[in-house]
């Protein structure tokens, strides 16, 4: 059975992070909402993907963002000069190019860090299932 994938996120900031995020990742808001129950929310994806980012933030509640560095979004991009205007992207975006804790991700790609703390990895390479760390 195949599933959508959403990957849920609370920020400092919803209007900068998502604006990182559509321009670092070339995304699209698909939807959002406001003062759904004291939250409001961005849902950012690709077309034809089958997973997005939902980014929150709460009115009545402060929720700090607590990531760690092995929390990572990892998007892997076979073809080099895709994924160097992706790197590119990332950097002119906002995001923070950052050492990965396991050496694993530098060999073939690279790390970047939103304003919260947040990872994601672009990884030139196929994705496999041998490849998974």
């Amino acid at each position: 059975m195949p599933y959508h994938l959403r990957i849920a996120r609370p920020v400092a900031d919803l209007k900068q992070t998502a604006d990182m995020y559509v321009r670092g990742l070339d995304l699209r808001v698909i939807d959002k909402f406001e003062d759904h129950d004291g939250f409001d929310g961005v849902m950012l994806g690709a077309p034809g993907a089958d997973y997005h980012f939902e980014l929150t933030r709460s009115r009545d509640h402060t929720v700090r963002p607590t990531p760690t560095i092995e929390d990572l979004a990892v998007f892997y991009i076979p073809s080099a000069p895709e994924w160097n205007a992706a790197c590119a992207r990332m950097r002119d975006a906002g995001f923070k190019e950052v050492p990965p804790l396991n050496p694993f991700w530098e060999a073939n790609g690279c790390t970047f860090e939103d304003l919260d703390g947040y990872r994601v990895v672009l990884q030139q390479a196929e994705w496999g299932h041998d490849e998974a760390t």
